[in-house]
């Protein structure tokens, strides 16, 4: 695999998860999984279960609820390809992070700070990078500030790892369209 980043995007359940895991399959390299998700009741305890059957047992596992950059700098020296999944749960752990500021304007930027710190950890390093995220914009206005505070900065993450990234995949329905 050349090192690029590749980001695939897509609703819930919409099939971007099993995309990007074909895609790093498809090419049999050394793969590293980056799984940002916490486990904090059974429902997301069964979910990462789920996902960790589904994922071939050659690969290396990195747990990277917070500071993902460092960890990412490090293994795109040792591995041909790097499953990152993924930037919105990432998003979210930053934002609920006890260190984050109390001011939205300062959080929203140290998050934006923290996400080019990892894409340029990406783009400097040798492997390809995949990063699955989420449209979370695609669905209603949230009823509270903190949903949409959420929201507007995942959106806002994705535009910068989109613009990062040297191909962009839209997974709708199970299937893919790439968009870049």
């Amino acid at each position: 695999m050349d090192g690029k980043i590749v980001l695939v995007t897509g609703g819930a359940r919409s099939g971007k998860s099993r995309f990007a895991e074909e895609y790093v399959k498809k090419y049999n390299a050394k793969t590293a999984y980056f799984a940002t998700a916490q486990i904090f009741d059974e429902e997301m305890r069964e979910r990462i279960q789920m996902h960790q059957t589904q994922r071939p047992k050659g690969w290396t596992t990195y747990e990277t609820p917070f500071n993902a950059e460092i960890e990412l700098k490090c293994a795109t020296e040792s591995f041909d390809a790097i499953l990152f999944d993924c930037l919105t749960i990432y998003t979210s752990n930053l934002l609920l992070s006890p260190e984050m500021p109390e001011e939205r304007h300062l959080r929203q930027q140290q998050i934006l700070d923290k996400t080019e710190k990892l894409m340029k950890a990406a783009k400097e390093g040798q492997a390809s990078v995949i990063f699955v995220t989420n449209e979370v914009g695609f669905g209603i206005v949230p009823d509270n500030p903190l949903a949409r505070e959420y929201r507007d900065i995942a959106g806002l993450v994705n535009q910068k790892a989109a613009a990062w990234a040297d191909e962009v995949h839209l997974v709708v329905c199970g299937l893919p369209i790439r968009i870049k």
